[in-house]
């Protein structure tokens, strides 16, 4: 699976065991996702909207929502390298 929930949509088998992940380590332990994505969008990801509530009912029960608005952290680390680059050049 990707690093972020929602880059690319699952097929059904990866999406269950996405759901069995998050069931195991229900109330046992942290998790922490990434994505791009709303709530509302989760069940296009997933391939199935009752499956993505049940993932969400998990996720949202002692969870911490932090949103963070602004430029990718990524694509600003490479375009600084390209830039670095082309002074070089």
């Amino acid at each position: 699976m990707d690093d972020e929930v929602g880059y690319q949509p699952l097929e059904r088998p990866e999406a269950n065991l996405v759901f069995q992940v998050i069931s195991k380590r229900y109330e046992k332990g942290s998790i922490i996702l990434t994505s791009n994505k709303t709530f509302s969008e989760w069940g296009q990801v997933f391939g199935d909207e009752v499956l993505a509530t049940a993932i969400l009912d998990r996720l949202l029960h002692h969870c911490e929502v932090i949103s963070i608005n602004g430029p990718s952290y990524q694509l600003k680390n490479r375009l600084k390298a390209i830039e670095r680059e082309n002074e070089v050049a």
